[in-house]
């Protein structure tokens, strides 16, 4: 009685241990657990944090600041001689331990419009950094619906194998019978035989790809490796009917909707923006600064008294680099150039886009031609299988006939639910390519 309830305990264990997941599931559970994202949104809250650097620029910067100083022993009192008087007249002892406060402001009245050019190229590149999450977004959406549908093949296929190989195991049953009653031949059981062993080895390697593509899944969800996940596969299928596309409109939705398009397109502008934040460095910078002190002894207060006082002043600070051996030419040369390469990689972009979507309209109009082919194809594997597996158990066809048969099915099986699994995948890839959310 201990034994089985262990029994039922360790399967109960192993059942709870196995996730049984929707498509829907598999999207929440690998968007949230993707480092990739986690990168990308970091990048976003970097560029949100460049500006508000930049937009702080604008306002006037205080700082405070404190100093304690203690001279030496030695210095001696600060003394006047003077021709009438035959001793120095001191002016003022030593003052040995000294304390300066200031606190202190610097607000840019003009800066060439270097802080505007600063602050315009930093919204933009906020604005790409958020394109380009979502871009990133849509990719590990294509990841998991790649890696989920290829899992499905992958355990469909091994049904498949092992449906034909309990097929064969019953007609090598069958043909052992006939051949020890004398009905057929030892090289027509040899063919059999060798033929169920070859199936042995395809399902070794279905079982191997299946390993392999819960694998991948599990690393695009973001769980361990060998986690024992399962999927409710029975969804993904519902629909192998391709919407109606036009090329040309296609193209212009892709050309039109492609965050990395606009991406792009801000960080064009932005480097035209830095282009002016490098020439702002030929015009001068205009600041007003003002500070106040509260010394001892304050150096304003003639003669030195060990005592604290307090005094202000306010001023406006004009900087103007007159010449600095090219430095400015070069920067805004090194401006331009970056311009120019991202406007070159924009054009390339678009060609590349357009490149990208005609090779997936094409092949979703494929591949839904193949899916039509295969399911003919497999209607007439079955009834030619069911009709050779008559005769032969009638001895009115060989074992050649029924192994072809056999092996006509199950490749009409498996190319079926590979064309259909490579449809689904490339009617996504498709949508992604046109820029749609698919997530």
């Amino acid at each position: 009685m201990k034994k089985i309830l262990f029994i039922i305990f360790i399967a109960g264990s192993l059942a709870a241990q196995e996730k049984v997941i929707t498509l829907r599931e598999s999207l929440e559970i690998g968007l949230r657990n993707s480092k990739d994202l986690k990168i990308s949104k970091s990048k976003m809250s970097y560029a949100d944090s460049k500006l508000t650097e930049i937009t702080s620029q604008f306002l006037p910067q205080f700082k405070l600041s404190g100093n304690y100083t203690r001279l030496s022993d030695n210095i001696p009192a600060f003394e006047v001689t003077m021709p009438f008087s035959p001793n120095p007249i001191r002016i003022s002892d030593p003052i040995y331990d000294n304390y300066s406060f200031k606190f202190g402001f610097s607000q840019p009245l003009f800066t060439g419009f270097k802080l505007l050019s600063l602050r315009n190229s930093a919204k933009l590149n906020v604005n790409a950094s958020g394109l380009d999450y979502s871009k990133e977004a849509n990719e590990t959406a294509f990841n998991i619906y790649n890696s989920y549908w290829n899992y499905y093949k992958a355990e469909e296929i091994k049904k498949v194998i092992a449906q034909t190989l309990q097929q064969m195991k019953e007609h090598l049953e069958d043909t052992k019978d006939f051949y020890d009653n004398g009905l057929v031949s030892k090289n027509d059981l040899l063919k059999l035989e060798v033929q169920y062993a070859n199936t042995k080895l395809m399902l070794i390697d279905a079982e191997n790809n299946l390993d392999i593509s819960r694998i991948a899944f599990n690393k695009a969800l973001g769980f361990e490796l060998g986690a024992q996940t399962k999927i409710a596969g029975d969804e993904l299928l519902t629909n192998n009917n391709a919407d109606r596309y036009q090329l040309s409109d296609v193209i212009n939705e892709s050309l039109a909707n492609r965050h990395e398009l606009k991406s792009l397109s801000y960080r064009v502008d932005a480097s035209k923006e830095n282009i002016s934040v490098a020439k702002s460095n030929w015009l001068p910078s205009v600041y007003l600064t003002g500070n106040y002190y509260y010394s001892n002894p304050n150096p304003r207060f003639q003669p030195a008294k060990d005592e604290f006082n307090n005094n202000w002043d306010l001023g406006v600070t004009l900087s103007w680099d007159v010449w600095n051996w090219g430095l400015t030419s070069s920067q805004v040369s090194q401006a331009e150039q970056t311009k120019i390469q991202l406007e070159t990689s924009l054009d390339q972009l678009k060609e590349n886009i357009q490149m990208e979507v005609y090779a997936n309209y094409l092949n979703l109009n494929k591949l839904e031609e193949k899916v039509k082919v295969n399911k003919d194809a497999l209607e007439q594997a079955i009834e030619n299988y069911r009709v050779t597996s008559e005769k032969y158990n009638l001895q009115l066809a060989t074992s050649t006939d029924l192994i072809d048969a056999e092996t006509s099915k199950l490749q009409a099986e498996t190319n079926l639910k590979t064309a259909e699994v490579d449809f689904r995948i490339a009617k996504v890839k498709l949508e992604k390519s046109l820029g749609r959310v698919i997530y």
